[in-house]
């Protein structure tokens, strides 16, 4: 009897089917089932484009200062748990990591690479005398943590003004303050020396304190 033409069809082609399971066998390589699926997923998905870690810059500035300037950063108290900064060319100066920062006035005087610091205390004379003996062509940085004018006499108020401060007479209680000032040389118009901001019951940010405040710049290395 001859066989159906229906019956030699399938037998071919179940041995066609075959050999190509075979050949397709030996030219893939050998590889997990899950891999393969993976592969054949992600053909249609777009590669994820990852931006890179930004640079962390001196003081924590967003962008870098001059090679031929000295990054500082300003930053006052703000509450009972918000302690007072100072930061120059990435040194930090003053901060809680420290631990000297008090209440009342911080202030760092710098004459580049030199630094002195003075504990705030509530006798205005020995801070007077501490601003006095800053050197000719110093930097002096001052940040507030707490209250520091209800034990502020008119002789320190006076010797902080001499600097170039314009809100050393409006400080209130708890008010938030910084400045910078230079002594022997003049800074640039255009770097932001002073900043204040005063407790109000209705505004601040914490329970009977007003919000930090900061001022960040470049200071050329070369006194004018």
């Amino acid at each position: 009897l001859r066989p159906k033409p229906t019956v030699v069809f399938l037998v071919l082609a179940s041995l066609c089917a075959w050999y190509s399971g075979y050949l397709l066998a030996e030219l893939i390589p050998d590889a997990p089932l899950s891999s393969a699926a993976y592969s054949i997923h992600s053909i249609g998905e777009r590669p994820v484009l990852k931006a890179p870690v930004p640079k962390r810059q001196k003081c924590d500035h967003w962008t870098p200062c001059p090679s031929d300037t000295y990054a500082y950063r300003l930053l006052s108290g703000g509450g009972i748990n918000k302690y007072a900064k100072i930061c120059f060319e990435d040194d930090l100066l003053m901060g809680e990591k420290l631990g000297n920062v008090a209440r009342g006035i911080n202030i760092a005087i710098v004459n580049y690479p030199k630094t002195d610091l003075h504990p705030p205390i509530d006798n205005s004379g020995p801070m007077i005398k501490f601003i006095q003996s800053a050197p000719p062509k110093s930097l002096l940085f001052m940040v507030t943590y707490d209250d520091g004018s209800t034990r502020l006499n008119n002789d320190a108020k006076n010797a902080i003004e001499e600097l170039g401060s314009k809100e050393i007479r409006n400080m209130k209680f708890r008010s938030s303050w910084v400045f910078l000032a230079a002594k022997g040389f003049e800074l640039p118009s255009e770097i932001q020396r002073e900043k204040i901001n005063h407790s109000d019951t209705k505004n601040n940010r914490y329970s009977g304190w007003p919000a930090e405040i900061q001022i960040e710049g470049c200071i050329p290395k070369e006194p004018s």
